[in-house]
């Protein structure tokens, strides 16, 4: 049997999820690294950085989940437990099980890092998941009005006023450094995934570390973009695929090797919803130009359900985890 390929996905919360849940079906053809970012501030995540001072847990918990073993009932319970949110009880509504979790091994075991290996074990997770960076940072965005938002929460879902103008830069306060971990995976990458999820609070947040944007140009992997489904209101409106590529291209300093687009229509009842809070598909408007598409149905079939218990505001269209491990795996 040839090597193992080393695949790396970039990102956080339900997109990294997505691509990890569907890619886990291939350990036998690649091992699987999560690096994820550390500017999470939002919900149960941000309740527990404010009260504990620890790095965020959020997009870690989403990705242990995702990697997470399932052959048998016991330990799928196990993992559905770790993603469990409670939806009652004072001071507990809105935390989610797992979170907690990580909070606790952080006390007990002393780091952020060593918690995160401890529930890996638990879990029997199949790969490893990464911190972009252990310093504590927060997400940074400078408007086209020139006004400055700091908090990823707070940019992933802004005041109204804010809705009316695009994001010209993203960056962290206070700078911080790449993790040894991160930049030892995404060197070693045979393949890196960007995406998909927010092009500025999940994908960026990570790039704009000091350290990653070279990481992936000295890498000899391929670098693959999964393009949005849809675009965000107060970040990608009215950007279609091409904008999402040069945004990309603008922080990394090199253009993604290829672009996965989906190509299938939407629900119409789900595409509606969305509109009336005015986001809408996002265009295929890219040509070949130095990035190769790939496009391809890769929309998963089902509406999400949102949790009991979540104050966040969750995407309804979503792609399919197995159609897009599918597309993956064969560039490597």
């Amino acid at each position: 049997m040839r090597n193992k390929k080393n695949i790396v996905v970039i990102g956080g919360g339900t997109g990294t999820h997505t691509v990890l849940r569907g890619l886990k079906r291939y350990q036998k053809q690649a091992h699987l690294s999560a690096v994820v970012t550390m500017a999470d501030s939002g919900g149960s995540t941000g309740r527990l950085r404010d009260e504990f001072g620890y790095l965020p847990v959020g997009d870690v918990r989403m990705a242990l989940a995702a990697l997470a073993s399932d052959i048998d009932h016991h330990e799928e319970l196990l993992r559905e437990l770790f993603l469990y949110r409670f939806d009652k009880g004072n001071g507990l509504s809105g935390h989610n099980f797992g979170n907690l979790l990580l909070v606790a091994l952080t006390d007990i075991l002393g780091s952020e890092e060593a918690a995160i290996a401890a529930a890996a074990k638990v879990l029997r997770v199949q790969g490893q998941v990464v911190p972009v960076t252990t310093e504590a940072v927060h997400l940074v965005a400078e408007y086209s009005d020139g006004q400055v938002v700091v908090g990823e929460h707070d940019i992933d879902e802004p005041e109204k006023e804010r809705q009316q103008h695009s994001i010209a830069q993203v960056s962290i306060s206070p700078q911080a450094t790449i993790s040894e971990r991160a930049e030892d995976a995404l060197l070693q990458a045979d393949l890196i995934v960007l995406g998909p999820g927010d092009l500025y609070t999940s994908v960026l947040a990570n790039i704009v570390v000091d350290g990653v944007p070279e990481a992936i140009r000295n890498s000899a992997a391929k670098v693959v973009y999964v393009s949005n489904l849809m675009t965000k209101l107060g970040q990608t409106t009215g950007m279609g695929v091409s904008e999402h590529i040069a945004e990309l291209t603008k922080y990394i300093g090199q253009t993604p090797d290829c672009v996965l687009v989906n190509t299938k229509p939407f629900p119409t009842d789900l595409a509606q919803k969305y509109a009336q809070d005015n986001e809408y598909p996002v265009m295929f408007n890219l040509e070949s130009n130095g990035c190769r598409v790939i496009p391809g149905d890769l929309l998963a079939t089902e509406a999400v359900k949102t949790a009991t218990g979540d104050t966040l505001k969750r995407s309804l269209i979503r792609h399919d985890s197995r159609k897009l491990a599918r597309s993956l795996i064969q560039l490597i």
